[in-house]
């Protein structure tokens, strides 16, 4: 979705009105997450929505919102379906998509502020959530904001500040808030339906939150042969690299242009800097084999709540680390953060393989899954779950329990047909051998 934002910035900037497809929610087994989207604009297309299951009915649709009034438009697809059996939705999952059309500004087409906003923060590594009404009263449909992800932390709990909401959505702004910072923080997007319900009135509006987190950090100490391609490897998934190495005729940007940041300084002393801007999203490759540097910089980093800390190295050489770690102070559940010999066994020779088993890893350990052959697992291939809030069932899927009380209600008190136990902002569960010394 990124990279489709700063196309759509530029079709529209050109005079080009665009039409944009956004996976707003996913139910079951799906290629695409929710958040995936498809641009298109004249015979151009951008983007994937659906993995190929649905693109060419989704490019149709598309086509449609461009040569029509232009109206959003929602369309669900799903395994049965005879549509979306006939378009190749065959995986087993329900998909809805949002299909809106914008058109250049020099046209007549509305302003787009929030277009603006999102790739700037995007463009800049700084995490941002795009909120827009989905569903609900047509005073409202379509709204629109933009939130970094320290605007988020801000509003979020006691002292919050809050966020300036239409006055329809005001009722549900703490939850609102929660969500957003919830899908932000677990990297996911998702749709929330709220309801708020009256002796007088019934109002039910869905939010699609659709969230852009700030890139994770790869760490990697060493300017070794292996460095250029794993930084290479973790700059293609998206991460923000850095190199570092107290060496400054090895560590030099000509000899890694794909990193972010080549550092000259020591490692540990280096992550003592950043250590407090680690966490669990983040990675750290110890590809050294000199325990002046190896040492300092892994007691640096069990400091720190890094999601993974991979040690390059034999067998004999671990076992020569983790001596010289327990002498240095470090412990049993020290010990066990360490990924050493790193990577996955798929047999690695060069360092361009070695480079795709240390991040085979690395998504793995932050997915929480064994990195073994998805051919001989069981269960299905994604996490089943709905995309959005929990609460009640529709024929779609899993929608939110989020109650405004209205006058005279009492705390936790839902009115006529009013969903049993969720809480306002309730969420499903949903958050959703290298090449090495012999």
């Amino acid at each position: 979705m990124r990279t489709v934002l700063e196309e759509v910035a530029r079709w529209l900037a050109a005079g080009k009105p665009v039409a944009l497809a956004r996976v707003t929610e996913v139910v079951g087994s799906g290629i695409r997450p929710a958040g995936a989207a498809i641009a298109v604009t004249g015979t151009e297309v951008l983007g994937s929505a659906s993995g190929g299951c649905v693109e060419g009915a989704l490019v149709e649709e598309a086509r449609l919102a461009l040569a029509d009034d232009g109206a959003p438009r929602t369309r669900t697809f799903g395994c049965s379906d005879d549509e979306a059996f006939d378009v190749g939705l065959t995986c087993g999952g329900l998909v809805k998509v949002l299909i809106e059309r914008f058109d250049p500004p020099a046209s007549g087409g509305p302003p787009t502020p929030w277009l603006d906003q999102l790739t700037h923060l995007v463009g800049s590594g700084t995490g941002a959530a795009l909120l827009e009404v989905i569903e609900g009263p047509s005073e409202i449909l379509g709204w629109k904001t933009v939130l970094s992800e320290a605007s988020v932390a801000g509003a979020v709990g006691p002292g919050g500040e809050g966020v300036a909401l239409p006055e329809a959505l005001a009722p549900f702004g703490p939850a609102i808030l929660e969500d957003a910072s919830a899908d932000l923080a677990g990297e996911r997007s998702a749709s929330h339906t709220y309801r708020s319900m009256t002796l007088e009135a019934q109002l039910e509006v869905t939010l699609f939150v659709d969230s852009f987190p700030s890139p994770p950090k790869m760490v990697v100490v060493g300017a070794a042969s292996f460095t250029a391609a794993l930084t290479s490897q973790a700059k293609l998934l998206g991460y923000h690299v850095v190199v570092c190495d107290a060496r400054p005729v090895f560590a030099s940007a000509a000899r890694f242009p794909d990193a972010d940041e080549v550092v000259v300084d020591w490692p540990d002393r280096f992550l003592g800097r950043v250590g407090a801007g680690l966490g669990p999203r983040d990675a750290l490759c110890v590809l050294t084999h000199d325990a002046k540097f190896d040492v300092p910089a892994i007691m640096a980093a069990l400091a720190t709540d890094i999601g993974y800390i991979g040690v390059m190295g034999s067998r004999r050489t671990q076992e020569d680390r983790r001596r010289r770690l327990r002498e240095a102070g470090a412990g049993d559940a020290d010990l066990e953060r360490l990924r050493g010999p790193v990577g996955l066994d798929l047999g690695a020779n060069s360092p361009a393989e070695t480079a795709v088993s240390i991040m085979a890893e690395v998504i793995a350990v932050h997915r929480g899954r064994s990195g073994g052959s998805l051919a001989s697992a069981r269960g299905p291939i994604h996490p089943t779950h709905a995309s959005g809030s929990e609460g009640y069932a529709t024929p779609f899927g899993l929608r939110a329990g989020c109650e405004a009380p209205g006058p005279g209600a009492q705390p936790g008190a839902g009115g006529p047909g009013a969903p049993a136990g969720p809480r306002p902002g309730a969420q499903e569960g949903a958050r959703p051998a290298s090449l090495q010394e012999n």
